[in-house]
């Protein structure tokens, strides 16, 4: 009997030694070493996801991969597809991305990228429930002095796949899936209805909520909507991943109230101290921090902060586009300024991506933040890239930008021009005395072209209006000691435009409104204040405007933020309403759009220095009266350019202009010129044209250097020259050492 066992008992090891032996071989056989075998999938559905899918193991015996071909158009919908899981709603988010132009390689493979991107598991992957830490969304009791619970807390979820699109082949993308479970690295399950752990013993049953449902509803307690309109939205939202059902609304209202709740006993105070609150929540923040330098003896105070969203919306919106400050805000009434970097979105509002809280403006210290912030952007997206930087501070350190970001320097007058509009209007009672004074500000910034010297203007300015004993003593006290470096900054840098200066303006005012309310006024010197105001009230009040015009809900939200700038109110202003001084030329009348029987006086029209007796213009705003009618000035030749016009043409006359030696100076001048207007020719015909394909198919073939691209399995010649140095020849061994790395890094 006991032999009977025995041999049973070998029999069976060698069976399954037998079936190791021929799943392994057919798991060889099943492997495909060149891309080429792969079929190119395209399911019917509108949204598609892992499991609508064949999978074919890629690569070699050794090591191979899951992958699958799709058209790379298709990448989108089985991206929302994986997202719509049942099992596991979520978000996937670009943890990598790497991009090639193409023909920057001379010889490649089949499975070469020419766009590489990494997608994560929101929920991954890092960990935040590790080290003693606890997860706000497990079953714990919540201290709700804190800001509310986060479902969406990164948890270690390993779930990740890569889209390379081919570079032999661009419309097609190839899959590879490297963890397709949403476990975390112990093997459990670590989010969703599966996750045991999670919002206490009914799990199974509570609604997903992700970071778009949360983002939304808090942005919504945030502005002071009532809460049934939040709670409508929110059940909205869920409504996508669980249905409907009044289990799911009961929770729902319980998830409402409690944010509302959490929200409003929220304090900004973490500590009686300041100085210590703002390291705690520093340390409570750290993934929407990029820069921070706590005061010291012999450093400044520096705080930089970024929430994702805003690193998706700089690369989103500045990515060969213009970046703005709106600098030195608060320099009077805070404890430290705040600067504030803005990029112009698709409707070209300005738009907030970056908060600095600092008084210095030293070169080293602007420097360092700004290689910070750089670098947060490039680890995400490598090949970003800005195309010009506005100022709007004739004080600000120039070189920093141009070292950081490798782009051209504008100047924007918004600031100039409403603090001097402002004092005029404050200090001045008569309306045709602030008329004909901010006529002749307007003179004088003009004439920075002209030859005329400014130092006699301004004297004969200060003489003709004596009477005015409040403006003239502000001006000459404020004004008159740094004028020639503001003028000369206007002569130098390129001038933005009227659009670009009104979408500043429109987020400087939206900023002072909700920053200087008459509740918060004892806590203007407080850091953490400032802090928390930017980073609950303001950035939800943005998110929201994105939310609401890109989504195409919250109507009334939706109408606020497209006629929150000047310029956009101007465009509903029909020109018939317009009607201008033929003779002289000194005013033009525009008909109020709300009252027939009003009719609005622009004086100075066709001048970025034109005054308005509008109740908002007469607040030291940029309006939509003057904005209308220099619209329409711009078409007619009896009105002067405007300035940032004048500006580029005497940027272009001064490349163009002719050398008295006929030297290679005016061959550098000339090809200066015309590829500046080559790019500005390329960018007007993208700009009118309705097919972007026929423009591109247009375009010549670009060529890199030769030390960009590669070539694979090819060793590389070097000619280098014998040297005594022992220091010369390690390095030579060293750099000989490393391009054999490369070169069999790129073989295998």
């Amino acid at each position: 009997m006991k032999q009977l066992v025995v041999v049973n008992v070998w029999l069976d090891q060698e069976f399954y030694q037998l079936a190791d032996t021929l799943i392994a071989v057919l798991q060889h056989m099943d492997i495909i070493e060149s891309i080429v075998n792969i079929p190119v999938q395209n399911p019917s559905e509108e949204e598609f996801s892992s499991a609508d899918l064949n999978w074919t193991k890629f690569g070699s015996a050794e090591r191979h991969d899951d992958v699958a071909l799709i058209p790379y158009a298709r990448v989108d919908a089985f991206i929302i597809g994986e997202c719509s899981k049942i099992e596991c709603p979520t978000r996937f988010h670009i943890e990598r991305g790497r991009k090639r132009s193409k023909g920057s390689l001379k010889e490649y493979k089949n499975d070469e990228y020419l766009e590489y991107r990494l997608y994560w598991c929101s929920f991954g992957p890092e960990n935040y429930g590790e080290g003693g830490g606890i997860l706000p969304s497990r079953r714990y009791r919540l201290n709700t002095r804190n800001r509310a619970a986060r479902p969406q807390s990164m948890r270690g979820c390993t779930c990740h796949f890569v889209v390379k699109r081919l570079y032999a082949r661009p419309s097609l993308a190839l899959l590879i899936y490297n963890d397709r479970r949403h476990v975390n690295k112990s093997g459990f399950v670590c989010h969703g209805p599966l996750d045991r752990d999670a919002i206490g013993p009914g799990a199974k049953k509570i609604p997903y909520i992700c970071s778009e449902i949360q983002q939304q509803t808090m942005s919504m307690i945030y502005l002071g909507i009532p809460e049934e309109n939040v709670l409508e939205k929110h059940i909205e939202g869920i409504q996508r991943y669980c249905g409907s059902n009044a289990k799911v609304n009961s929770l729902a209202s319980q998830y409402v109230q409690k944010l509302g709740m959490i929200i409003k006993r929220s304090t900004h105070e973490l500590d009686l101290d300041d100085q210590a609150s703002i390291r705690m929540w520093v340390e409570r923040n750290k993934k929407s921090i990029f820069f921070y330098q706590d005061t010291s003896e012999t450093k400044p105070f520096i705080l930089g902060i970024q929430t994702e969203w805003q690193l998706q919306q700089m690369i989103r919106f500045g990515h060969r586009s213009l970046i703005a400050t709106d600098s030195t805000f608060g320099i009077k009434r805070l404890k430290y300024p705040l600067c504030t970097l803005l990029v112009f979105d698709s409707r070209q509002h300005a738009l907030p991506v970056a908060w600095i809280i600092t008084r210095s403006i030293a070169k080293p210290d602007v420097s360092n933040w700004m290689k910070a912030l750089l670098g947060r952007v490039i680890a995400v997206d490598p090949g970003w890239k800005v195309n010009g930087f506005l100022v709007d501070d004739a004080a600000a350190e120039i070189d920093p930008i141009r070292e950081t970001f490798s782009c051209p320097v504008l100047f924007s007058l918004w600031r100039v021009r409403r603090s001097w509009l402002r004092n005029i209007v404050k200090k001045c009672c008569n309306i045709e005395v602030q008329r004909e004074i901010f006529k002749r500000l307007g003179e004088v910034v003009y004439s920075i072209w002209g030859g005329v010297n400014y130092v006699v203007a301004l004297e004969e300015l200060t003489q003709d209006f004596v009477d005015q004993t409040a403006f003239v003593q502000y001006f000459k006290a404020t004004w008159v000691p740094k004028i020639e470096m503001w003028l000369t900054t206007m002569k130098t840098l390129p001038l933005a435009s009227q659009e670009a200066s009104g979408a500043i303006e429109a987020y400087h005012v939206k900023l002072k409104v909700k920053l200087y309310d008459d509740s918060h006024l004892g806590a203007l010197q407080r850091v953490d204040w400032l802090v928390h105001k930017l980073t609950t009230e303001l950035h939800s009040s943005y998110w929201l405007d994105r939310y609401a015009d890109e989504s195409d809900s919250f109507q009334n939200v939706k109408d606020e933020y497209i006629a929150s700038t000047s310029w956009h109110r101007a465009l509903h202003i029909p020109d018939t309403a317009v009607t201008l001084d033929e003779k002289d030329h000194l005013f033009a009348r525009v008909v109020s759009q709300n009252d027939c029987n009003q009719i609005h006086l622009v004086w100075n029209p066709g001048s970025e220095f034109a005054h308005c007796d509008c109740e908002w213009s007469m607040q030291g705003n940029l309006c939509k009266h003057i904005i209308k009618v220099n619209m329409i000035c711009e078409k007619l030749q009896a009105y002067e350019p405007s300035l940032s016009f004048r500006s580029f043409r005497e940027i272009l006359m001064t490349m163009w202009k002719k050398l008295r030696d006929d030297s290679v100076s005016l061959d550098l001048s000339m090809a200066w010129t015309h590829q500046m207007l080559d790019q500005i020719q390329k960018l007007v015909e993208l700009n009118s044209s309705n097919n972007v394909g026929s423009i591109v198919n247009n375009m010549p073939l670009k060529w890199v250097a030769k030390k960009s691209r590669t070539s694979v399995g090819k060793p590389q010649c070097h000619l280098a020259l014998p040297s005594c140095s022992n220091g010369n020849t390690k390095n030579a061994a060293a750099r000989k050492k490393n391009r054999k790395r490369k070169r069999l890094s790129r073989l295998r």
